[in-house]
């Protein structure tokens, strides 16, 4: 065993008998003494095999929205097949009931304070009632694991059903070294960072949760990282921070935060990156690729960003720039692909960090070859769909970007109320945006062709922007 977890062979078995287990259907139970302190009471939620019986969820509270510190609900189980799930609004009536993303196109029945539809898929939900986004609950519905490590592998960090914290390191940490992977089992709450510096081929994985860390996962000069199915509850800074580290992998993971610079996963000087299959509701960007930042120094290069749910109570879901190296001849990112996403919110209420997808050319950064497809907004409470600025940002940069070059937008739907206008501008003669590519661009089902039409500002110094429709 190592020194992280000490358990003897009767606790581990007891990983298969806190959980409720059936062929099809996956539930963990929640740790002892969490039973109270972390439920929300807003929502009853029972999940079962189609015709089963009805077994029950915990409630877990999450905090979400800087502004309003709202206590949301989420739920989580993992299945196979066909389930069927029954949700008892605890306060009240049901007079509408909504699942997000709408591109899911779950229908559900309601009557009195039940609704009920059924999951054929492993997915990511929001279930407002009566139009309350602060109050919702959260369903994460999984597919069933096949690759469990062994707990007894000597290269296993195992965290067992029950709350982990550390006892004798400093700063809730757990420091994580070369070659080990790191397996939180469903059922686990883990109350700590997980640090990975200087650090090569190191697995984060599980069904489980960590819960109000000051980060989730750190990743520091590192390489061949993955973080795999983890839920993240309320960080105080950000969910998973990446500085000067390639070859990373960040897939099926889960987060909440609601306090001031709570992003999502902000990666600065990182190349060769796949983000998939994530949910992520901050109260700041959801996911940030910069350049150099604080002791990260480098380019940023080749990422892909799919399958994916990002809501931003604060800021952007999505932003690219701003940090560089301004004290030399700055540095480059390219090649980032952004395809498959559903975007469920943006309420920023400063113009200067708007845009659902926003470039911020500054530092000296030059950006090029970023591509946008298949991008769904069901909602923008406050904000823009696009922001696409070579600018000098004095709050948080030295100098203005290098240019923006070779952007494109392919298939983006927006359905909601009218945002604000959509910005495209460069600083100067020198320092331009050019070269971007605006394809099937639908606004509350009209496909804009110009900019004109879809309230879209052209700005000064930008070249070669073009509408079109195939």
């Amino acid at each position: 065993m190592n020194r992280f977890t000490t358990y003897s062979l009767s606790v581990i078995i007891l990983l298969f008998t806190v959980s409720v287990w059936s062929q099809d259907l996956v539930i963990y139970d929640v740790p002892g003494g969490y039973k109270y302190s972390a439920q929300n009471d807003d929502f009853t939620v029972q999940v079962r095999e189609d015709g089963g019986e009805w077994q029950d969820l915990f409630e877990y509270e999450v905090e979400v929205d800087l502004d309003s510190k709202s206590k949301a609900s989420m739920v989580y189980f993992d299945f196979e097949g066909r389930v069927e799930v029954k949700v008892r609004k605890n306060n009240g009536l049901i007079h509408e009931a909504k699942i997000r993303p709408i591109s899911r196109g779950i229908q559900s029945e309601a009557e009195g304070q039940i609704i009920t539809f059924s999951l054929e898929n492993p997915t990511k939900i929001s279930l407002e009632i009566n139009g309350d986004k602060l109050h919702n609950l959260h369903l994460f519905a999984n597919s069933i694991e096949t690759n469990k490590p062994n707990p007894e592998d000597p290269d296993v960090i195992y965290f067992g059903p029950g709350v982990h914290q550390p006892q004798d390191q400093p700063g809730d940490v757990y420091n994580i070294p070369s070659g080990k992977t790191v397996y939180v089992d469903g059922g686990a709450i883990v109350k700590a960072k997980f640090l990975i510096d200087k650090a090569e081929d190191v697995k984060i994985m599980g069904r489980g949760i960590i819960m109000q860390p000051e980060r989730g996962v750190e990743i520091r000069h590192s390489n061949n990282v993955t973080v795999d199915g983890l839920i993240f509850i309320n960080p105080r800074h950000y969910t998973i921070y990446g500085g000067e580290s390639d070859d990373l992998t960040i897939s099926n993971i889960k987060s909440f935060s609601s306090n001031g610079w709570s992003d999502g996963i902000d990666l600065m000087s990182c190349s060769d990156v796949t983000i998939d299959d994530v949910f992520m509701r901050n109260s700041d960007d959801c996911i940030a690729i910069y350049a150099h930042r604080w002791e990260f120094y480098g380019s940023a290069r080749n990422y892909e960003i799919k399958n994916s749910m990002l809501w931003a109570d604060i800021a952007h879901p999505t932003n690219i720039g701003l940090h560089g190296n301004a004290e030399k001849q700055g540095d480059t990112i390219e090649n980032i692909s952004f395809k498959n996403i559903d975007v469920l919110e943006q309420d920023e209420d400063d113009r200067n960090y708007q845009g659902v997808m926003a470039i911020t050319g500054s530092d000296k950064n030059l950006i090029r070859n970023i591509t946008y497809e298949d991008i769904r907004i069901d909602n923008i409470q406050e904000g823009q769909i696009f922001n696409f600025r070579v600018l000098f940002n004095k709050k948080y940069s030295h100098a203005p970007g290098r240019d923006i070059e070779n952007i494109r937008l392919k298939n983006i739907t927006y359905t909601g109320p009218s945002p604000n206008p959509s910005l495209i501008e460069g600083f100067s003669d020198e320092y331009q945006v050019e070269n971007v590519s605006i394809e099937n661009l639908s606004i509350n089902g009209d496909m804009i062709l110009n900019a004109e039409d879809g309230d879209i500002h052209i700005g000064k110094y930008t070249e070669n922007i073009k509408f079109q429709k195939k």
